[in-house]
């Protein structure tokens, strides 16, 4: 007979929202019995934001990326956005009225801190940055007078990206939202983000100082060294069966691993599924590429008919391409061009 769960209400920066997290865990736990593990398709958080919503480990962070040393948990103010609602959407990714959320931020000694996990380089977290900003500002001045002659004091923001993916990646990174403006000149919005490397060789120090983020970086090495030769299912649970053995991330592995399985087996199916998309993108921007070439090549030769122009667009082999741009670089009109587009 299965376990009746209560729901949970939990207190988000956005609005107080309802969440069945003992029925999600019941139903995780349920799930993992079985081999392979199904994905659960609303599983979109992540062992880094689960790790670091303790507000002990998020302090030892805090600690280590600022070289501070504060250590009372209760002086930290965790501002986590959970599914703050976009009424439009804000990128294709983002669906009209569709939830997102940021992966931890606090507010410590008037400093606004927001924290990104990232396995995949991503140019647009400043923009991303920006969005959660916003809400966490709106959220803090909700109560005050924007039109006061007196000027709302308001935490200072700070944001660090913590990339751990395979991309080669230097030991610190500045992306700044200017360099998405298509005009360049005066620029009067600015915001800057520290991606900082977390993988192996990278940024010891602060793993040093931060234990937790140490162990998490060992947990993931586990997973991706297992992806290599195993299923995904199969080398996350064997991952996280030895980090306990080992002792590493022991108690929140312990305490949460029937939803650890489940979140790293979304991250890693999202992070291929993210990677294929970059792929297919650049193959198609070689394709689409090859066929203005071509086209740039018979326009020297006289007006191409429509019917030509549209089949060379509408081809996406490239290695045709190729072969119909070496044609088109030797052929003396559109009619040479033609014959041999049809032997």
């Amino acid at each position: 007979m299965k376990k009746k769960a209560k729901n949970i209400v939990t207190n988000s920066n956005a609005g107080n929202q309802t969440h069945d997290t003992a029925n999600r865990e019941i139903n995780a736990k349920e799930h993992i019995q079985e081999n392979p593990i199904p994905v659960l398709q609303n599983y979109k958080d992540t062992v880094f934001r689960m790790i670091f919503k303790d507000p002990g480990e998020l302090l030892s962070l805090y600690n280590a990326v600022n070289g501070t040393h504060y250590d009372n948990p209760e002086e930290l103010e965790v501002t986590t956005l959970e599914n703050a609602i976009y009424m439009k959407a804000v990128s294709p990714r983002y669906k009209i009225g569709e939830s997102i959320k940021n992966d931890v931020s606090c507010v410590l000694d008037m400093w606004m801190n927001l924290y990104e996990h990232q396995s995949t380089v991503n140019p647009n977290i400043p923009l991303r940055d920006l969005f959660y900003t916003a809400r966490l500002y709106e959220n803090i001045i909700i109560k005050k007078d924007t039109y006061s002659s007196k000027p709302i004091m308001l935490p200072a923001p700070k944001f660090i990206t913590f990339y751990n993916g395979v991309e080669k990646q230097p030991e610190r990174r500045i992306m700044k939202l200017s360099d998405s403006y298509e005009r360049q000149g005066e620029i009067n919005l600015e915001l800057t983000v520290v991606q900082l490397n977390i993988n192996s060789g990278y940024n010891e120090e602060l793993k040093k100082n931060c234990p937790i983020l140490c162990q998490y970086m060992k947990y993931v090495e586990k997973v991706r060294a297992y992806k290599e030769i195993m299923p995904i299912e199969k080398a996350v649970r064997k991952s996280v069966d030895e980090c306990i053995a080992e002792g590493i991330l022991k108690d929140f592995l312990i305490k949460h691993k029937a939803e650890a399985v489940q979140m790293s087996i979304f991250e890693y199916d999202e992070e291929l599924h993210e990677r294929t998309l970059i792929e297919e993108g650049i193959e198609r921007g070689r394709v689409e590429g090859k066929a203005e070439s071509i086209l740039e090549l018979l326009e020297e030769l006289g007006r191409i008919p429509e019917d030509l122009r549209q089949r060379i667009l509408s081809e996406k082999n490239l290695e045709i391409l190729k072969k119909w741009h070496k044609t088109a670089a030797k052929a003396e009109s559109l009619e040479a061009f033609l014959q041999s587009m049809v032997q």
